[in-house]
């Protein structure tokens, strides 16, 4: 299928530079094939019914973005995730300038140095440091990672960039579907008996990378560590024997429970890497409706919500969102999206 199936045109004033506060004032699309109705993230309280589960991404993003120099140069490094140990992966502006054996001088007069340069621009580094230990570190002396289009930077956009369920270290940009979601939510699903179940998935910068070949099926997919424990696959598996319906959270827990589900939507606990590219033709078995932001024009993200939709059904709701001024991509509204088997 060529990725031009996957194009549409969004005004750039309709990608969001600042979350709401409260965040969940957002919008919300429900798509469901045909019927496509405005709504606000509060309404899932009415939208979703008792013993339904939603499952949420607790991943927390690491200040993973720091300043170093090489002699007189600033550079400017974002760390994606522990390759081996004690040694980084990154991304770094001006990479083709950096040579093998280069040391980097970092704050609080730490030193890395590049010992491989691999593909799309990534450079490996060997810290020095235990992968605790630099976390810690990155933390304090590093900076949110942003993403590139955000201009305005709010005062409390470090907090705006975590989600209610961030709780464990390893991303490098936010599971955005998770950013709609504060304790008044979370009070109010729970008072109408419906849960909320934490799977983690590490969001790595190729979340982002473009697809740069015209036949999708032929696009390298990232590979990102995820984990879900066995209380929380048995929760899943319950809710499903007993006519609850399984809500994800955003495309990386999809990617997750899809990763790990059997033929007929059961999942199983597990612990490792995923590089599953979910496209249409693929029977998505493990949710029942798909919690997301607004994605853009031929990205792996939208190609997923019309494997999930139906590429027809997910571009008459994109524009539709487009005419009604919703705002898109990381800090934008959302969409609830009902599965549908093509």
């Amino acid at each position: 299928m060529n990725i031009d199936a996957f194009d549409f045109y969004l005004p750039k004033q309709l990608i969001a530079q600042k979350s709401l506060n409260p965040p969940d004032k957002s919008k919300l699309l429900y798509i469901s094939g045909e019927d496509i109705r405005d709504h606000n993230t509060l309404d899932l309280v009415n939208i979703l019914k008792p013993g339904d589960l939603l499952v949420a991404n607790n991943t927390k993003v690491i200040n993973s973005r720091v300043s170093g120099q090489l002699g007189p140069k600033n550079i400017s490094i974002t760390m994606l995730n522990e390759y081996k140990p004690g040694i980084w992966q990154a991304l770094v502006k001006g990479s083709k300038k950096l040579n093998l054996g280069d040391n980097i001088n970092l704050p609080n007069d730490m030193v890395i140095s590049v010992i491989r340069k691999g593909e799309r621009g990534l450079i490996y580094f060997d810290v020095k440091k235990s992968k605790l230990d630099f976390i810690n570190y990155l933390n304090i002396y590093g900076e949110l990672p942003l993403p590139p289009y955000i201009k305005v930077v709010e005062d409390d956009s470090v907090i705006r960039y975590q989600t209610l369920f961030a709780k464990n270290y390893g991303a490098v940009a936010a599971p955005t579907a998770g950013l709609h979601f504060t304790k008044n939510l979370k009070n109010k699903l729970a008072n109408n008996s419906i849960d909320i179940a934490e799977i983690t998935l590490h969001v790595g910068a190729g979340t982002f990378l473009p697809v740069e070949v015209s036949d999708i099926s032929k696009h390298n997919m990232h590979s990102e560590y995820f984990s879900i424990d066995e209380a929380v696959a048995s929760k899943i598996n319950y809710t499903k024997k007993n006519g609850g319906r399984i809500i994800s959270i955003g495309t990386t827990v999809l990617r997750s429970l899809e990763s790990t589900s059997d033929e007929n939507g059961f999942i199983e606990s597990f612990k490792g890497e995923t590089s599953i590219f979910i496209s249409p033709g693929n029977k998505i078995k493990s949710s029942d409706f798909l919690l997301t932001n607004f994605h853009l024009p031929k990205s792996t993200l939208f190609i997923l919500v019309c494997a999930y939709a139906g590429i027809e059904t997910m571009h008459k709701a994109y524009q539709h969102a487009i005419d009604k001024n919703y705002r898109f991509y990381s800090l934008g509204d959302a969409c609830l999206i009902k599965k549908v088997n093509i």
